[in-house]
């Protein structure tokens, strides 16, 4: 039987990543795969003038040209395009999916799901470690020679039986309620485009943004960086949160408003592993509050969720041409909203 012809785009770095040596195997076993020699990207040109022979196409970090309508012109055989990354938008927009992708019947999938568990793994970890104080208290033993601080208390909620907000059910979101079921909370869920039979279904009660806020003792942030959830997160929520809650923010940090972050800061315990801009000035406020946890934007990273990225590139790849639906695949109903 013929294989289909697969254009491979990623960098060797980018493949050690992402795919285990056996399931990288297995890709190119299953398929004519046709990789990317160099360690730097294809341009969009260079990519327009081959992109006809291949009914498939993978692409993945820092390797991605833009899918131009010249490239899509020539893209006459294309069936698939596997992104073994998050999301699409940088390189594929709007125009492209209604102009070429809708019509032809062409798939995008994304590894973006994959992803979402590193993120979410992350994202508990930060609201236990901020809750608890834990870095106060190792501060504390590592620069006074002391034991316990007294003006640090241990008898305060944590995460086990917390109210918890969730803002946005997105993929990391959805993966967060998962994991939190154990542990006893009450989960609140603002999202406009859920219900609340389907809040209910994930184990959460749907509310407002401010009831959100004014309700949880600790308030997780999962929301795309778009131009609706632009400083989302204002100053009027911000004061809705009790003393000594918790915000945690693994999505973007656009959808916070940073300078009413800082000045609620004091009485909150905050961690942000994400900023507007990245990385922040080194004069920015949010490096120099003691209430802010500041991380390099690392939630996303792990082998874990890397090596699943690779699972389901080559999976996806199967079901498509064994005329399955394709787990991953970009619902183009939803572009718009993407992260």
């Amino acid at each position: 039987m013929k294989k289909h012809k697969v254009l491979y785009l990623p960098t060797a770095t980018h493949t050690k990543r992402v795919f285990t040596p056996e399931k990288f195997a297995e890709l190119t076993e299953e398929f004519d795969v046709t990789i990317n020699q160099r360690n730097e990207a294809m341009t969009t040109e260079e990519l327009a003038e081959v992109i006809g022979a291949y009914q498939a196409l993978i692409t993945g970090w820092g390797a991605t040209p833009e899918l131009t309508a010249e490239v899509m012109e020539n893209a006459d055989q294309l069936q698939i395009i596997a992104h073994s990354a998050g999301s699409v938008k940088h390189f594929v927009s709007q125009e492209i999916v209604e102009r070429y992708l809708r019509p032809r019947g062409i798939v995008i999938f994304s590894g973006a799901d994959a992803i979402a568990y590193n993120v979410a793994e992350s994202t508990v970890g930060m609201m236990i470690m901020t809750a608890r104080g834990w870095l106060d208290h190792a501060r504390y033993v590592r620069e006074t020679g002391g034991w316990r601080s007294p003006e640090l208390c241990l008898e305060e909620q944590y995460l086990m039986g917390a109210t918890i907000g969730v803002v946005s059910a997105s993929m990391v979101g959805r993966h967060v309620l998962r994991l939190l079921e154990p542990w006893d909370c009450q989960i609140l869920l603002y999202d406009p485009y859920v219900s609340a039979q389907e809040a209910e279904a994930l184990g959460a009660e749907k509310v407002e943004l401010d009831e959100l806020f004014k309700r949880s003792q600790i308030v997780t942030v999962h929301a795309p960086s778009i131009p609706e959830t632009y400083k989302m997160i204002g100053a009027q929520q911000l004061r809705l949160l009790r003393d000594g809650a918790t915000l945690v923010n693994t999505s973007r940090g656009t959808v916070i408003d940073e300078q009413a972050l800082v000045q609620e800061a004091e009485r909150l315990r905050i961690c942000l592993d994400v900023t507007d801009p990245e990385p922040p000035a080194p004069d920015s406020p949010l490096r120099q509050s003691e209430n802010i946890i500041l991380l390099p934007h690392i939630s996303g990273t792990g082998a874990y969720g890397y090596h699943k990225i690779g699972e389901a590139t080559v999976q996806a790849l199967r079901d498509h041409f064994a005329g399955r639906p394709v787990q991953g695949a970009v619902d183009y109903d939803r572009f718009a909203i993407l992260a």
